[in-house]
C-alpha cells in the first residue's frame, strides 16, 4: 500500500524577511509541514509546505490574502508535485544545531550525536521549520530570557507559543510552570508534543487562546515573565492587556518585530507606564526588554537612564 494514498505538492513562495513570519503561519493554517530556507545571497526566504493535492486549497489561499495584507507584500503562490522523502533530505540539511546565547542549542530530531552538556538542549522536528530558533525574533528572546533568568520569575505566559520553543526554553531554565498559548489549533498540538518530546510536558500547558481575551489568560496573572513575540500591529493593540495583567517588577520580552518597527511597539507601551530595560538586535529584526516598576521609585537598581534608540 502506498504510504500516500492522495498525491503530495509542495507550494512556495518567495518573500523578504519583513514578510517571512507572516507567511509562515499562512502556510501552516493548510500544510501539513513547513519550512523555511534562506538564499545567502538575496537574503530572500522561500517558505514552502507540504501538502495533499486539493486539500485546504481555501484555507491555504484565505490565509495567504490575509499575509499579503498584514505585511503589503503580494508574491504569486508556486506550486509542484513532490516526494515526501526529497523534501524531508532537504529540510534536514537546512536545519542543522543552533547554539544561541551561551545556554541553549536548538537540534532537529534527525541529529543523533552528542550534545553539549553545558547547555541546555531543545529538539525540534525539523519538518515543522516554525519556530526553530533560525529566526532573528526567537533568536532574540532566547538571548533576552537569558538575561533576565535571575530574576526567578515564577508565572511566566508565552502568548503565541507556536512550536512552543520559548515556552520551553523558560520551563527547562527556570524550573517554572509556563502556560502557552496559540490562536492556531495545530501550532496547540504541535507545542504540547514537543514539550512531552523535551521532557517539559509536566511544566509546560498549552492553550487554544485569543490572546488576553481569554478569561483562563487573565486570570493566570499577575505575570512575572510575558513572552509575545508576535507582530509589531497586535503588539501595539495589546500594549494596555499586557501592562494591567504584568506583575509589579516584571518582565515583557517582545519580538517579531523589525528594528523599524521598535520605537512604534516601544511608544505603544511606554504610553502604559511599562520601561524600556534593554534592546537586543537580531540582524533586521530587534527583541524589546520591558519592565514594570516595582515601586514608585525607580526599579531597583536601575541607573534612571534607558537606552537610547
Amino acid at each position: 500500500m502506498a504510504n500516500h494514498p492522495i498525491p503530495l505538492e509542495t507550494v512556495w513562495v518567495s518573500v523578504p524577511e519583513d514578510a517571512l513570519e507572516a507567511y509562515e503561519a499562512a502556510f501552516s493554517a493548510a500544510c501539513d509541514t513547513v519550512g523555511f530556507f534562506r538564499d545567502h545571497d538575496t537574503l530572500i526566504w522561500r517558505v514552502e509546505g507540504v501538502k495533499q493535492i486539493g486539500v485546504k486549497d481555501t484555507e491555504l489561499n484565505t490565509a495567504l490574502t490575509l499575509a499579503a495584507a498584514l505585511t503589503g507584500v503580494s508574491v504569486p503562490l508556486e506550486r509542484a508535485g513532490t516526494e515526501a522523502d526529497g523534501w524531508l533530505a532537504r529540510t534536514y540539511a537546512s536545519f542543522p544545531e543552533q547554539q544561541i546565547g551561551q545556554r541553549f542549542a536548538i537540534r532537529g530530531t534527525h541529529l543523533t550525536g552528542a550534545t553539549d552538556p553545558t547547555r541546555i538542549t531543545l529538539t525540534l522536528d525539523a519538518g515543522l521549520a516554525f519556530g526553530t530558533g533560525e529566526h532573528g525574533s526567537t533568536r532574540g528572546c532566547l538571548v533576552a530570557l537569558e538575561r533576565v533568568a535571575h530574576r526567578r520569575p515564577r508565572r511566566i505566559l508565552d502568548m503565541g507559543t507556536g512550536s512552543g520553543i520559548l515556552a520551553m526554553a523558560a520551563a527547562a531554565l527556570l524550573n517554572r510552570p509556563v502556560l502557552g498559548t496559540d490562536i492556531e489549533p495545530w501550532s496547540v498540538r504541535v507545542a504540547r508534543e514537543n514539550a512531552e518530546l523535551n521532557g517539559v510536558g509536566h511544566l509546560v500547558r498549552v492553550r487554544l487562546a485569543d490572546g488576553w481575551r481569554d478569561p483562563h489568560v487573565r486570570a493566570g496573572g499577575p505575570y512575572d515573565l510575558v513572552f509575545a513575540n508576535i507582530l509589531a500591529r497586535p503588539l501595539c493593540m495589546m500594549a494596555k492587556d499586557l501592562a494591567l495583567h504584568l506583575a509589579p517588577g516584571g518582565t515583557a520580552i517582545l519580538a517579531g518585530l523589525l528594528a523599524t518597527q521598535a520605537r512604534w511597539v516601544l511608544a505603544a507601551h511606554r504610553r502604559q507606564g511599562l520601561r524600556l530595560e534593554r534592546m537586543l538586535p537580531q540582524g533586521k529584526w530587534t527583541t524589546i526588554v520591558l519592565r514594570k516598576a516595582s515601586a514608585a521609585a525607580d526599579l531597583p537598581g536601575s541607573t534612571g537612564d534607558e537606552p537610547a534608540l
